[in-house]
């Protein structure tokens, strides 16, 4: 493992997201800020380790703006926002919540004190029901409800998601962390059920599987998609390269093939909103790193 190219990542995904909260105000669209924060991503060196997401009050996650998408940030928003970038294969993924009405700052430092106690207590040998602990109190204490069924995750080359699971509750997982894992925290806190559930149209999509296509408009596409990496990627990306309706026949094919796997947007059971925080850490042997250290959030 090459710690200074996650280094680098998480250097490059915490500069994103900061300038993308800067973008973040009454009056602006959500294509125009998920486009420019991508483009940093790109300027400062980096890949897009998956595209970014605006998910707006009671959207907790997988918000991501498809071309001419109409949404307009106002003062009735309060904003997820997830950014992640890509270096040499290595991840960077972090979020900070955004609140444009000016009335849920309780409800944003909920997940943001979720984050930094649980940051306290990183370190080998520390169990994961023990991590989810912490999260829930720091949630609960604030009156909210941690997302029980969102959770943080192990971070692997060119892969976002993957084992160890860290939850947002006391799971009564025994698992130890150990030197060496590279994990992303994320504490979600809702106002409403504090479970989440699909719905909407799908505009995040990865590839899962390499299968033959016989339509060439799909192979033409699904090379695009290949170029990825087996990263998530939008829906919008496609829709810059090929017309719409060529886009859309080769995406009906590939979820049918079950080549490609979509996401759609995870929306609060109850309509509640939804706070997040998340930073990427490396467990050391004396603790922790933080590789996502420029998010000031």
């Amino acid at each position: 493992m090459n710690i200074k190219d996650w280094q680098k990542a998480g250097e490059i995904a915490s500069k994103a997201l900061m300038y993308g909260k800067s973008l973040i105000k009454p009056g602006a669209k959500a294509e125009y800020v998920v486009d420019e924060i991508e483009k940093k991503i790109i300027e400062l060196g980096g890949n897009i380790a998956f595209p970014a997401q605006v998910s707006v009050n009671s959207i907790a996650a997988h918000y991501c703006p498809d071309k001419d998408d109409t949404l307009i940030f106002s003062e009735e928003h309060i904003i997820c926002l997830d950014v992640g970038a890509a270096f040499n294969g290595a991840i960077g993924d972090n979020a900070l919540t955004i609140d444009l009405t000016g009335k849920n700052e309780s409800l944003v430092n909920a997940s943001k004190e979720a984050l930094l106690n649980v940051s306290k207590a990183l370190r080998p040998g520390i169990k994961i029901m023990e991590l989810g602990e912490i999260i829930q109190q720091s949630i609960e204490s604030k009156g909210f409800r941690p997302v029980v069924n969102l959770s943080g995750h192990g971070l692997d080359l060119y892969q976002i998601h993957t084992s160890p699971s860290i939850p947002n509750f006391n799971n009564k997982d025994n698992t130890t962390l150990k030197a060496g894992q590279l994990i992303a925290i994320e504490p979600f806190a809702s106002s409403g059920a504090g479970v989440i559930a699909e719905q909407g149209k799908p505009t995040v999509f990865m590839q899962i599987a390499k299968k033959p296509v016989r339509s060439p408009f799909t192979r033409e596409v699904l090379r695009k998609i290949e170029s990825y990496n087996g990263l998530p990627f939008a829906l919008r990306w496609l829709k810059s390269y090929f017309p719409e309706f060529k886009v859309n026949f080769a995406i009906r094919e590939l979820l049918n093939l079950s080549i490609i796997r979509a996401y759609p947007p995870l929306v609060d059971k109850n309509k509640g909103l939804v706070s997040q925080a998340e930073h990427s850490f490396l467990i050391t042997e004396q603790g922790s790193e933080i590789l996502t250290r420029f998010n000031e959030f």
